[in-house]
């Protein structure tokens, strides 16, 4: 099955046309990289409202996948109503990139810095108190940046499905959990082929698709898909018709794979260098009851580590990704959370959080 017959830019399509009906668009910023030389420079690719907030600012850091449109897509519209949105693909993701052959990948360090800077750039927002939520490996980029950035600059924080406390033996039960033939992790977080992509799904998923509507060649068609899509400055998709008009082109999965590779191999979770310790913020966490990709008692390890001072919410029938399991159930949670959370400040635009 070619590229122009793939599922991939029918998917993609659904997911821009949720984020650009909640009235964000897309953009770009090149800023400093801090882990490069002299003058080093990354790009962050995000989705953000025009002009300056309305609304409380709030932050969507999504986990390991394509692009964070396809991780936020049952949130932006929900959420936008209350909340100023900013989605960035993190560095490695999307289309954010940063100067992989001289630098080392982002760590979590790296991609939360990456993140203030974007922040500071955005009109209306430098200095700003900005609500924070993270999923997966965007859990621990913000619980870095909550951390670094303190309680001035980073309100309530949201983790979800997010361990921040994985280690070497999480990683050998996840394996265990994988089944035989799986010799590292990677093989399944980043699929190469049709028999690793079901076995994510199935992992990650409360309830993946029956086998039958996952033929190898479709999945095989997933993995290799081109994605081709013009898309005009006011985040169409379409022609390109002027020069401030560009082309996403990529494949989802196999492009660079290497570099994924190594931004999976530079965590820093489970190492001295992410020692977890309590927030100074308001902290919720939410987590699927069948996740096996980090399993549920986790959840409880990471509120410990918390010193107690986060609320828990475990949502049943989910798995890995409860925002797309079960997203009314996962939007209003996290909407009672921010919104029980917010307190007016009428110095900042009326309100701040």
């Amino acid at each position: 099955m070619g590229a122009s017959l793939s599922l991939v830019p029918v998917l993609d399509y659904f997911a821009r046309r949720e984020f650009l009906a909640a009235g964000l668009r897309p953009n770009a910023a090149t800023l400093p990289y801090r882990d490069g030389g002299a003058g080093a420079t990354c790009t962050v690719h995000y989705w953000v409202p025009e002009g300056e907030p309305r609304l409380p600012p709030l932050l969507l850091v999504h986990g390991f996948g394509p692009r964070a449109t396809w991780q936020w897509r049952f949130q932006v519209g929900p959420l936008s109503r209350h909340f100023h949105v900013i989605v960035p693909d993190l560095l490695g993701f999307g289309d954010s990139s940063y100067p992989s052959e001289a630098s080392p990948p982002p760590s979590e360090a790296t991609q939360a810095a990456a993140l203030a800077a974007l922040l500071d750039v955005l009109p209306g927002l430098k200095g700003q108190r900005v609500a924070v939520a993270g999923t997966s490996y965007g859990g621990f980029v913000t619980y870095w940046l909550a951390r670094a950035a303190g309680a001035g600059r980073v309100g309530p924080v949201v983790i979800a499905s997010s361990d921040l406390l994985k280690t070497a033996a999480d990683d050998r039960g996840f394996l265990k959990r994988a089944g035989e033939g799986w010799s590292s992790v990677d093989q399944v977080l980043l699929p190469a082929e049709p028999a690793a992509m079901r076995k994510l799904i199935e992992m990650a998923s409360y309830r993946p698709p029956p086998a039958v509507m996952m033929p190898d060649f479709l999945i095989r068609d997933f993995i290799q898909a081109v994605q081709i899509v013009a898309v005009n400055s006011s985040g169409e998709v379409g022609q390109v018709a002027k020069t401030d008009d560009f082309i996403i082109c990529q494949k989802l999965f196999t492009a660079n794979r290497e570099r994924m590779i190594d931004l999976l191999k530079g965590i820093t979770v489970g190492t001295d260098k992410f020692q977890v310790t309590p927030l100074s913020q308001e902290v919720l966490i939410i987590w699927g009851d069948h996740d096996q990709l980090f399993p549920v008692e986790k959840a409880f390890a990471a509120q410990r580590s918390l010193n107690g001072n986060a609320r828990l919410e475990i949502i049943e029938k989910t798995g890995h990704a409860p925002q797309l399991d079960d997203p009314a159930r996962f939007n209003k949670v996290m909407l009672d959370f921010l919104l029980a959370a917010h307190k007016p400040d009428p110095s900042v635009n009326g309100s701040s959080l």
